[in-house]
């Protein structure tokens, strides 16, 4: 049976992939619509138990129109056994005539109560069937809306999990592209591994993290020798990748930086040098578009461990260059 509600379940969209897009609102919609036509099932199940029971009473109505069918025919044989015995009374004993047509009058006026009952009965019947012929049909109709809207859901779902297996395949295509880059970008740092340099693939990006003794000097912003050798050597490698986002971000640690003039602490001296090779990297990959470079300054305020010691202290102190690949693609199929 198809209960009104499952009518909403028209518009259910894609669900994506649980593990990268799991606040997408094509999946929220889709769950709604899961659960609107659970309801509606429920709903349908409710129905068709009422449907049962209608039937039910109308067999025992049936029953006891037959069980009065058969009562009446009693009565019958028992009026004709009472005017046989009448009249062989008549003939014995016309003293008793007055009693036999009272006895008589009695039984007309309950055959005369039985008659209006079964009328009655047939009367409740034939609206009891009726009614139970209308809900056939009302099932019916719901039935066959139910059904095509089911068939629409089963092909909305379909859409759905085809669209999630080309969003998968898209992401796994990604993850290579990430992993093809990572060796790239070590490959073109190798030289510089023992200095102080790490690449990583961390949330979907490659992190390439550099530690200020190989880039700066104590307090300076200024870019050394081989800081410039092993960012230009990064640029190369970035000049040929052009579908990626660069986040150049600068990290101090906790010790109290008192600069002069416009770099006076932690942010500036952070933010000096992370548009300090940002500057760099434009320079020595002139073909790196600048509208996909950020530059941002955190200061001592996103530490990789505790500032707790001078080793800790070392390691916080660096420059991460993160480079994100660009989803537009995955995201416009998610969107569908």
């Amino acid at each position: 049976m198809k209960h009104p509600l499952l009518t909403t379940l028209a518009t259910l969209l894609v669900a994506l992939s649980s593990t990268f897009f799991s606040s997408c609102v094509s999946l929220k919609e889709y769950e709604s619509l899961q659960s609107q036509y659970s309801q509606a099932v429920k709903g349908w199940n409710v129905t068709k138990q009422e449907l049962q029971e209608l039937r039910e009473e109308n067999a025992e109505l049936v029953r006891q129109g037959q069980a009065m069918t058969v009562a009446l025919s009693d009565m019958s044989a028992a009026r004709s056994e009472c005017e046989a015995t009448v009249t062989a009374i008549n003939r014995s004993y016309a003293a008793l005539q007055l009693r036999y047509d009272t006895t008589v009058e009695n039984y007309m006026q309950q055959l005369t109560g039985k008659n209006r009952d079964l009328s009655k009965a047939n009367k409740m019947l034939a609206q009891r069937t009726r009614e139970l012929n209308e809900k056939e049909v009302a099932f019916q109709a719901r039935e066959k809306n139910m059904l095509a809207q089911q068939k629409q859901l089963e092909e909305q779902q379909a859409l759905m999990e085809q669209n999630q297996r080309a969003v998968s395949d898209a992401l796994q295509a990604k993850q290579k592209e990430l992993e093809t880059l990572r060796l790239a970008v070590s490959q073109a740092l190798v030289g510089f591994a023992d200095k102080g340099l790490d690449v990583d693939i961390k949330d979907g990006k490659v992190y390439v993290s550099v530690a200020d003794k190989l880039l700066f000097a104590s307090g300076s912003w200024q870019v050394s020798t081989q800081g410039v050798q092993a960012i230009k050597s990064l640029a190369k490698v970035l000049e040929e990748n052009t579908d990626l986002n660069i986040m150049v971000e600068g990290h101090t640690d906790n010790d109290v930086f008192r600069g002069s003039g416009a770099v006076a602490d932690n942010w500036d001296l952070s933010v000096m040098r992370a548009t300090a090779i940002v500057k760099l990297l434009l320079k020595q990959g002139p073909r790196i578009n600048p509208s996909r470079v950020e530059a941002a300054g955190h200061a001592e305020y996103s530490p990789r461990v505790p500032n707790n010691s001078a080793a800790n202290k070392a390691s916080n102190r660096r420059t991460e260059i993160i480079l994100t690949p660009r989803l537009n693609d995955i995201i416009k199929m998610v969107g569908q």
